[in-house]
């Protein structure tokens, strides 16, 4: 099994709420109102699905995460603007290797993978983020490259 970041009908419909536009809004609620419908899963498997996910935030935070030296890195718990509890995307190390999760279903991971498998992943789905926001109108620098 592999681990899987996929998400679809990317937006920022609250802009328009806000009397923003794309192109000139302020980074941080670009993260906030950037959202898709988030599914992160195990080849097939479905561990977590859900929508309206600030999916800008969040690859923000997994480069970001990624970026960090070995010995400072740890286990990674998105601590996002939108919900109250940190770690609706978690991962942690192990001996086995990195397995992905969600506080909202503590007893749920992913099967380990190899921390290369895992930053590719984070990658693909970063890139693909920074893609279609650029799509949307938002300069596609708001989600930085490994």
């Amino acid at each position: 099994m592999s681990v899987r970041f996929a998400y679809r009908n990317l937006g920022a419909p609250d802009l328009d709420r806000r009397g923003l536009e794309p192109a000139t809004a302020p980074r941080h609620v670009l993260l906030v109102d950037i959202e898709a419908d988030l599914v992160v899963g195990d080849g097939e498997r479905v561990l977590f699905a859900e929508g309206l996910f600030p999916v800008a935030e969040l690859a923000c935070a997994l480069v970001g995460w990624v970026g960090l030296p070995d010995g400072e890195r740890g286990d990674f718990a998105f601590d996002s603007m939108s919900y109250a509890d940190v770690g609706e995307v978690r991962i942690a190390g192990s001996a086995e290797g990195w397995r992905v999760g969600s506080v909202s279903q503590p007893d749920d991971w992913t099967s380990p993978v190899a921390w290369d498998v895992l930053v590719a992943e984070i990658e693909r789905f970063a890139s693909a983020v920074r893609g279609d926001v650029a799509g949307i109108g938002v300069d596609p620098a708001l989600i930085p490259r490994l």
